[in-house]
């Protein structure tokens, strides 16, 4: 009776060692004496203790950092750079299978093809190209990376260029260019400004000179227009004397402000004014004598 216990003991000891459990974020495989027999299905597994031997596999998008390197560009600067690679295992059992038995440690793998890559790519870009082309240097680490790993079962999901640092002084110099940039496109856009409203002054000034211009030749139109009317109604009404009328008027205007004027006294201007104010001439009066 107690062999009996003992051996059941034993037996659900081994049971028990036997247990894995697989979860949805992995895939397993089973080898027995050192050879693949099966592809472990999720959940409930159960192996042969010490004769067979299961392997969990990551399927999850997983992420690499290739350490940061110098690198030399292709003018002769020593730029520090990193990115990262993100990548995950296939689930299907092949794929399973290719990352454990066609590659070893699959991760440094892919950290020492990436960090090689990017010394390929950048050493035949300029320190500002390598900056300014981020997205064509990830594409091209993608795509080798891709075409590297085909045969590992792994998917390379994604790269990212972390950081492309030059050395200090390098820095410092393109710090002063860019700022010295700066400046000259707010000094144009400064210069623009002051040219553009210099340029509409001097349009108003213009506009307010055509007008002075207008208003005066008008002016100057009004009048000689009074001259011609009060010329055409003198020679009309007062024939032979038009000139005489125009000598009235200057002495009326003159005398609205109580001038005094000289006047020979053997103009016919006085002869007129003296009929305007009753009076004959002086030679009439004579002759009537």
């Amino acid at each position: 009776m107690n062999t009996v216990y003992t051996i059941l003991m034993i037996v659900g000891f081994i049971f028990l060692l036997g247990i894995r459990i697989v979860r949805p974020t992995h895939r397993a495989l089973i080898e027995r004496l050192g050879k693949y027999n099966r592809f472990g299905k999720l959940g409930f597994n159960w192996i042969i203790p010490i004769i067979e031997k299961i392997y969990l596999i990551n399927i999850t998008e997983q992420m690499v950092d290739a350490e940061p390197q110098e690198i030399i560009t292709f003018d002769n600067l020593n730029a520090k750079v990193d990115a990262q690679v993100y990548f995950k295992v296939k689930d299907d059992e092949e794929s399973v299978k290719s990352c454990i038995y066609n590659v070893y440690n699959y991760e440094y793998q892919i950290v020492n093809l990436a960090r090689t890559t990017l010394r390929n790519i950048i050493g035949t870009l300029t320190l500002k190209s390598a900056n300014s082309e981020r997205g064509k240097i990830n594409d091209e680490l993608h795509g080798t990376l891709k075409n590297e790993t085909a045969h590992w079962g792994i998917e390379i999901v994604r790269t990212e260029l972390k950081e492309i640092d030059p050395p200090k002084d390098v820095q410092e110099t393109m710090n002063k260019v860019v700022k010295a940039e700066n400046e000259k496109i707010a000094a144009v856009d400064y210069a623009t400004a002051a040219e553009t409203q210099a340029d509409g002054e001097r349009r108003a000034q213009i506009k307010k000179a055509e007008g002075i211009k207008q208003s005066k030749i008008l002016a100057a139109q009004g009048e000689a227009e009074a001259i011609k009317l009060v010329n055409e109604a003198a020679e009309r009404y007062f024939i032979g004397n038009a000139q005489i009328l125009r000598k009235l008027e200057a002495v009326e205007k003159s005398l609205e402000h109580n001038a005094k004027i000289v006047i020979p006294s053997n103009t016919e201007l006085v002869n007129v004014i003296g009929e305007m104010a009753g009076f004959l001439p002086l030679k009439d009066k004579q002759e009537k004598k």
